[in-house]
């Protein structure tokens, strides 16, 4: 088994959890409750602002041009989507330019944001994409598994075409590819940084979509 392959089946019953999560069974059924859908949206706004710049930050660091222009096009992506897609939901679920402007970070999304920026700044490049390869094949995992189960009409349903798009699929796949060809250049010590990024990375994702479900915030 590639490298991968070895992790994703690793953290297998924590990718159990995330499919099983309320907030993903309702957003299927249509029945999530607008609210907890906007808070998600607004957080993840703020989420991909920081992501495209680790994404920027990791093609700047790759050591080839695979690396270079995958990431490099992951950013734009990341911002495409920032505008494209939330701007849609801000209109259609009620959120204003500036209560996205004004909103703050819950500590799920500034400590997911804090720990990509943390792995940008101070550890390996092969850890870096480690811990950027959840946001990718976790939302794909999400996408095709909720998609064939999902009610029709939906007002959820932008989203969940999005993520369930071959073309984000084949995104998910070439980035994949770039961690197996990291892992496997690297030494051993290596390997155990990256399966920690990723882990802590998905254990994240869990996070932040319970999270947006409770409409959490800062206790204080």
């Amino acid at each position: 088994m590639s490298f991968c392959d070895t992790i994703w089946e690793e953290v297998a019953p924590l990718r159990q959890s995330i499919l099983a999560h309320p907030f993903l069974a309702e957003l299927a059924d249509g029945t999530l409750k607008p609210e907890a859908f906007r808070h998600y949206i607004v957080q993840d706004s703020l989420y991909l602002a920081e992501y495209a710049r680790v994404l920027a930050i990791a093609a700047a660091r790759a050591p080839t041009a695979a690396g270079r222009l995958e990431f490099s096009d992951g950013a734009k992506v990341a911002v495409q989507v920032e505008e494209v897609l939330h701007q849609a939901f801000f209109s259609q679920f009620g959120v204003t330019p500036d209560m996205a402007h004004t909103a703050e970070a819950t500590p799920e999304c500034l400590g997911y944001t804090s720990y990509l920026a943390s792995l940008a700044a101070t550890r390996s490049y092969e850890e870096l994409i480690a811990g950027i390869l959840p946001c990718f094949w976790v939302y794909w995992e999400v996408g095709c598994a909720i998609k064939p189960r999902a009610s029709s009409p939906n007002p959820y349903g932008a989203w969940i075409d999005t993520y369930a798009d071959p073309s984000f699929g084949a995104a998910t796949d070439r980035v994949r590819a770039l961690v197996d060809e990291a892992a496997a250049n690297g030494t051993a010590a290596t390997r155990a940084a990256m399966k920690t990024a990723f882990r802590n990375a998905t254990r994240y994702e869990w996070m932040f979509w319970d999270s947006a479900h409770r409409c959490a915030g800062w206790p204080i």
